[in-house]
């Protein structure tokens, strides 16, 4: 028992890119018995009857949930825009601030997953999978929103047929649905050996559909070292690809509002303030995300709280250019104090907007910095705590872009009655984006239960490259530069034997 626990240790160690060879003190790396206890760790969970009571639970009450907003929605439809809460004065409302925070959310793949693969860090491996998930299911759902917030969404296919090449709406659609695809298959393309692993290690215990679906998914996979070689090239093809597609969607999303003449969008700081902000919050989805996972499936050995610091220090980073960002995007306007801005700008520091306004700005920004800042809040617990006050934030935040804008019009309506200068969402709204959010649970719960949710063969193989990188250390040939990286790009053999197993 002793010896399996010290090897559940090297495991941790490797994996959050911890020091190799001697420095390791007491905790011998792993050899055969270790790279098995990963697999049966990241395997116990999508086995075959592992739904348990409270995972029952957990579904049933998000399945009424979406049952809900579905029945909402089809109120909407029949009663027309007229049974939300948005007018002539406010007509993109929640659905909309809402698709902006959550196509911000779903940066978290590229970030993560992306950015870290380009720049080789080993400590990636256990947490790219969330990310990436997050990711398309983010998107899968995002995507969505723009089209509830129509009146006639029969009509949605109008804007592919007779959209005009300089609407920013164009643009948005193609950015978005390009997006999707590329993370669909940036998730898809590393599964691919986890999956084949799942199929032969449940071939006996899984019913038919799933052996299906995994015999599907896995396209014929075996380990042969030209497979592999295939599946590095076509994940560095996809790495590369995605991240400026990245970039360009919420880089498109923000010129929805900056290529307009309105006061509070036309700015031109809007690009970079966007994929910022989201760059900013879908970092902090992904330690949310990660925590869950750990907690509930017991991964504690191999998300340690490194990974928390580490991702940690990604958050406060963009936390700080985040508030830079801010700062530039109100001083700015609030100096020169234009005719046009003017009501809206008095609105957000002292009017009926500025507890919310003054809220977003230190409770969102200035508090996750002062926690993140210290080792100590870099720590799982309030690491969490800091990025669920983020990611709430953000949202909130998103809201404060889209409605105040559309309550402070250059040209009032003459006539128009009262309650139409004000917006708050009503049940119709609420319940719609609540059932959204229960789409959201619902996919990433139902995904944990059939796949790994951390990449096996990768984390093998960084357990793998830890034990060459020590052997090589003990010989004067160690492939670790002075950072900390792998500089060593070959895949390991030792892997590729495993999975051909």
């Amino acid at each position: 028992m002793e010896h399996i626990t010290k090897q559940k240790n090297g495991v941790a160690m490797a994996l959050a890119g911890g020091e190799t060879g001697e420095s390791r003190g007491d905790f011998p790396l792993p050899t055969g018995p270790g790279i098995e206890s990963i697999r049966q760790h990241y395997l116990r969970p999508i086995a075959p009857g592992n739904f348990g009571t409270r995972s029952k639970y957990w579904i049933a009450g998000l399945l009424v949930v979406m049952a809900w907003g579905l029945y909402a929605y089809i109120h909407q439809l029949q009663m027309g825009l007229e049974a939300t809460a948005m007018r002539n004065y406010v007509s993109w409302g929640l659905y909309i601030a809402t698709f902006v925070f959550i196509i911000g959310i779903s940066h978290s793949g590229t970030l993560v997953s992306a950015i870290l693969r380009v720049t080789n860090q080993e400590w990636r491996r256990p947490i790219t999978r969330s990310a990436e998930l997050l990711t398309a299911v983010a998107l899968m759902f995002g995507g969505l929103m723009p089209i509830i917030d129509m009146g006639r969404p029969d009509r949605v296919l109008n804007l592919i047929f007779y959209g005009r090449i300089q609407s920013p709406l164009l643009w948005d659609v193609l950015c978005v649905t390009t997006y999707f695809t590329g993370s669909v298959m940036f998730l898809y393309l590393p599964m691919i050996p986890d999956i084949a692993l799942a199929k032969k290690r449940f071939a006996t215990t899984g019913s038919k559909f799933r052996l299906w679906v995994y015999d599907k998914l896995s396209m014929g996979w075996q380990g042969t070292p030209e497979q592999w070689r295939r599946l590095e090239r076509a994940m560095r093809v996809m790495t590369v690809m995605i991240i400026p597609i990245a970039v360009s969607v919420h880089t498109v999303i923000s010129y929805i509002f900056a290529m307009t003449l309105r006061a509070g969008w036309d700015s031109t700081v809007f690009g970079p303030y966007f994929v910022v902000g989201a760059l900013y919050s879908g970092s902090a989805g992904v330690i949310l995300v990660m925590a869950a996972f750990r907690k509930i499936y017991h991964l504690e050995e191999f998300i340690t709280p490194r990974h928390f610091d580490l991702m940690g220090k990604i958050v406060l980073s963009l936390t700080m250019i985040y508030a830079y960002f801010n700062l530039n995007e109100y001083w700015i306007p609030a100096y020169k104090m234009a005719s046009g801005e003017a009501p809206l700008l008095h609105s957000l520091f002292s009017g009926n907007l500025s507890t919310l306004f003054w809220t977003l700005q230190f409770g969102t920004v200035l508090i996750p910095i002062i926690i993140l800042a210290t080792p100590r809040g870099r720590r799982p617990t309030l690491s969490v705590i800091a990025c669920i006050i983020i990611v709430v934030g953000a949202w909130v935040k998103r809201y404060a872009i889209v409605i105040p804008v559309l309550e402070h019009p250059f040209l009032p309506m003459q006539h128009a009655p009262q309650s139409w200068t004000h917006y708050f969402p009503n049940w119709v709204e609420f319940s719609v984006v609540g059932g959204m959010l229960a789409g959201i649970f619902l996919v990433l719960t139902l995904f944990s239960k059939f796949f790994p949710i951390s990449s096996i063969w990768e984390v093998e193989e960084g357990v793998h490259r830890s034990e060459h990188s020590a052997h090589d250390h003990s010989s004067g040939q160690s492939h670790l530069a002075a950072n900390g990286k792998d500089t060593n790009h070959k895949h390991i053999p030792a892997v590729e034997e495993a999975f051909a197993q």
